[in-house]
Parts: structure tokens; sequence; C-alpha cells
């Protein structure tokens, strides 16, 4: 497959991180936001599944290892939605190359950009959806995980913080252009919420981490 087709997702990390270095309008800030997500998310799994516990107790294994296995497919999620975001800013430069001269043809393309878009908008909006639940799922990592792995812990913690912030920030960019009010209004009550229920479970999590060591052997 050539490379300018292939998904950055399946991209040796060099090369990705290349791709987003490059001045090609793709992959970029949806996209950068998806993936430092996905390793926040690493982290936290990585933590969970530690032979060790913070205290050893047999709930604490429970716990972690039920966090683990929703914390999975939210990785997979977010590594899915690097090239979705890249997708969707495609079909949006797409829109904006059609012809308007015409009545017919400018109408045409306005209905083309507006729903290119909302699915560049529904992307980022995506992102911020799995960031918030790994951030839920933090919280019992942070409060289960073998101590030694705070600083861990913690960095993934701070990954998925800018995530989802990251991610706001492109909905918002979007959201100026979108003529349909209902649905940016609908959507920039649920970014708010996101955004919200994030940084409260981030700053929970992290207040839970701050006492313990700061390094893994």
């Amino acid at each position: 497959m050539p490379e300018e087709t292939r998904p950055f997702s399946e991209f040796a990390l060099i090369d990705l991180l290349d791709a987003f270095a490059s001045n090609a309008p793709v992959p970029g800030g949806g996209a950068a936001a998806a993936l430092v997500g996905a390793l926040g998310v690493s982290l936290l799994v990585m933590a969970a599944s530690l032979p060790k516990s913070r205290t050893g107790a047999p709930e604490e294994a429970t716990d972690l290892a039920e966090a683990a296995a929703r914390l999975r497919p939210l990785r997979d999620s977010l590594v899915q939605l690097i090239d979705a975001d890249s997708d969707a800013y495609r079909a949006v430069m797409a829109a904006m190359k059609l012809p308007k001269m015409a009545g017919d043809e400018k109408l045409a393309r306005t209905a083309a950009l507006q729903s290119a878009l909302k699915e560049a908008t529904d992307v980022p909006l995506d992102v911020m959806r799995a960031g918030q639940q790994a951030l839920a799922g933090a919280v019992i990592v942070a409060r289960n995980a073998y101590r030694v792995a705070a600083s861990d812990v913690a960095t993934g913690i701070e990954l998925l913080g800018s995530c989802v912030r990251s991610a706001a920030l492109s909905i918002d960019g979007n959201l100026v252009a979108i003529k349909d009010r209902g649905y940016a209004s609908r959507v920039s009550a649920e970014r708010e919420q996101l955004a919200s229920d994030s940084a409260r479970d981030a700053a929970q999590a992290l207040e839970i981490v701050s006492g313990s060591p700061r390094s893994r052997p």
C-alpha cells in the first residue's frame, strides 16, 4: 500500500512523528489528541496490569483487572480516531475545493462542506468521550495500583487531560463555521460536560497518587 494512503495508525513511530511534523494538512491537532490519549491509556493499563497492587488486597487486584478490561477498548478506539480525524479533515478540504460559481454549485458545495464539518466535529467529540471514560477509569487505577507506579499513573492522567482539552479545541474551531445551530448547541453542551467531568476525574486521580512514591524501578 502506498505510504500516502497507509493509515497513520500503521506508521512506525518515527514515521508518524515525521508525518505530524510535515507541512501536509493531515495528521493535525485532532489526530495528535487521539494519539496522546492512546498513550495515556496505555500507561494506565500497564499500571493496572502489574503483578502487585497498592496493598496486595484481593479486591484491589479485582478492581484493577476490571479497570484494565474497560481501558483497553478505549485505547483501541483512540488509535482508530487518529485516522478518523485525518479522514474527516480530508473531506473538509475536498468540499472546499468544489466549484462554487453557479447557484446550484454553490448550494452543493455549502451542503457538502457543512456535512464534512459536522463529521470533523464528531470525531474529536468521540476523542473527548473516550478520554473522559479513561479518566474515570484512572481514578480506580490511582486508588488501587502498585505505589511505585505512581509516576506512570500520574503521567497517564496528564496525557489524557491534554487529550480531552486538545480535542475540545478542534471542536471549538469547527463550531464557529457550522450553520446548524441546533447541532452546534448540542455539541457545545456535551463538550462542556465532558470537559468538566474530565477535569474533575483527573484532579481526583492526581490527588490520590500525589502522596505515593514517584518512580518505578
